[in-house]
């Protein structure tokens, strides 16, 4: 099964009208993290999702973000194969959400 991608563009636009809309998860490393995040999303680095599925309801929509984009694709695989039904690829990850929504964001 293909997963959906979500532009950044497209999911700042969602997000400002319906914070609520996503479950943010981001999959990258916590150093990563600290240097470039979107608010309000979860770290669950990509090593830990199996072990804490538990933490995420199979009925959220879910955007799952990483660097570039490659990372939480696997990871949007892997929750597909698990049962959860609403998965979404954050395209180009956090990178291209700063380059093209947040020109104040760190870039790494």
């Amino acid at each position: 099964m293909a997963i959906t991608q979500v532009s950044p563009i497209s999911l700042q636009q969602q997000l400002l009208e319906n914070p609520q809309a996503y479950v943010l998860l981001d999959v990258r490393e916590p150093f990563e993290y600290a240097i470039a995040n979107l608010e309000n999303s979860i770290l669950i680095p990509m090593n830990q999702v199996p072990d804490r599925l538990d933490e995420l309801e199979k009925q959220q929509a879910i955007v799952v973000i990483c660097h570039h984009g490659i990372r939480s694709e696997n990871v949007a695989y892997y929750l597909d194969q698990q049962g959860f039904s609403r998965i979404f690829n954050l395209t180009g990850g956090i990178d291209a959400w700063a380059r093209s929504c947040d020109a104040k964001m760190a870039l790494y």
